[in-house]
């Protein structure tokens, strides 16, 4: 199934006088003044009672200007979790949820969700589900969460290592992008969230790959980050429950994930998920070229700038098996059988691809021949 390439978004040149606010599914995405935006939208919340949920890094790093910024309200109660993805399961939700019940949290509280994506996704969920159901907003910390987590609804939180197994579509009440949180990152977080942001260009906007290619990636500039947002605004707003359109979002993600879960089994020091995305996207790119009919050429430049970015994996052929079980646990696939979104063009996606074990094969090896 083709979708057709997207209108432009902004001009030719991509001139960003001004970063207004975004409007989501009936929220708000600041930038501008993002958190005394948030002190004000707390101030009219008219909420009982809010919360923040962090973990040791953010707590540390951002917290303290989240603080400054509430002044005489910040004396809210904080919920601090372990840093890293194996924090996103069932058992950090019901300690947070305990939590939430001895600081008194009614259904009239607030949540804020400030941290990466782990915190994104296991606090909306928590928040979804926690008396049926409380607001929240979020206050994403790293590059990987404001241009992905974020925005879109998505909650969840993992099973035996199965990313986003368990979830729903639940709406934050509005979201905080803080671009000097970004600047207490490392390189290798940046290049985390900047796979999906070279994967929002491949999927739905050529001429914003061909920007982002010709940018200082390890720094990418406000500017970059919220047009990437944009880009996938406008996706989740015309699909909000992933029915259609919005799987093009998950172009690299089925082989993506299978890797991603691999690492994090089985390395010391795993992958982060931009960096198993950039292998699905390259894998998943050469599904395209057999597959869909995006170019050698296509193939070829997005192998290069992929590959250039991202340190090497050593992806051996013994692995197959594994990587095949775990991509058939996959959420996307249909009858058992592994669904993946591939590219039309670049800038073009093309959603619903059944794609074989050989097939799969076949694209881990290309990547390993690399």
């Amino acid at each position: 199934m083709n979708l057709m390439e997207a209108d432009t978004f902004y001009s030719d040149t991509y001139a960003v006088e001004t970063m207004d606010t975004i409007y989501s599914n009936d929220y708000p995405i600041y930038f501008e003044n993002s958190l005394n935006e948030l002190v004000k939208f707390v101030e009219q919340g008219n909420y009982s009672r809010f919360f923040v949920l962090t973990d040791e890094n953010t707590g540390k790093y951002c917290l303290p200007l989240l603080k400054e910024k509430f002044g005489s309200m910040a004396d809210f109660d904080i919920i601090e979790i372990n840093a890293g993805e194996e924090s996103k399961d069932i058992d950090f939700c019901i300690g947070v949820w305990k939590m939430l019940i001895d600081f008194g949290a009614d259904r009239q509280s607030l949540l804020i969700n400030l941290g990466g994506g782990v915190i994104s996704d296991l606090g909306g969920f928590v928040a979804s589900t926690f008396k049926r159901g409380i607001d929240f907003v979020h206050v994403p910390t790293t590059l990987l969460s404001q241009v992905d987590a974020s925005v879109g609804g998505k909650t969840g939180i993992d099973i035996d290592s199965i990313k986003n197994i368990i979830g729903t579509f639940t709406q934050p009440k509005a979201v905080f992008i803080e671009y000097s949180f970004i600047k207490t990152l490392p390189e290798r977080q940046i290049l985390s969230g900047l796979a999906e942001m070279l994967k929002h260009g491949l999927i739905r906007d050529a001429s914003y790959w061909n920007l982002l290619k010709n940018s200082d990636l390890k720094k990418p500039a406000a500017e970059l980050i919220y047009l990437s947002i944009g880009i996938k605004n406008k996706v989740v707003i015309e699909d909000p429950q992933e029915r259609g359109l919005r799987k093009c979002l998950n172009f690299g993600h089925t082989i993506g994930h299978a890797v991603e879960t691999y690492s994090l089994i089985n390395d010391e020091d795993p992958l982060s998920h931009g960096e198993a995305i950039a292998i699905g996207m390259i894998c998943e790119a050469y599904l395209s070229y057999k597959k869909t009919g995006l170019t050698e050429s296509e193939l070829a430049e997005i192998t290069e700038v992929l590959s250039g970015l991202y340190p090497k994996y050593p992806l051996k052929e013994s692995y197959n098996d594994a990587l095949y079980d775990l991509m058939l646990k996959d959420k996307k696939n249909h009858k058992e059988k592994i669904n993946c979104t591939l590219l039309a063009t670049i800038g073009q996606c093309s959603i619903d691809h059944i794609c074989a074990k050989d097939e799969l094969f076949e694209s881990l090896a290309y990547y390993s021949n690399l």
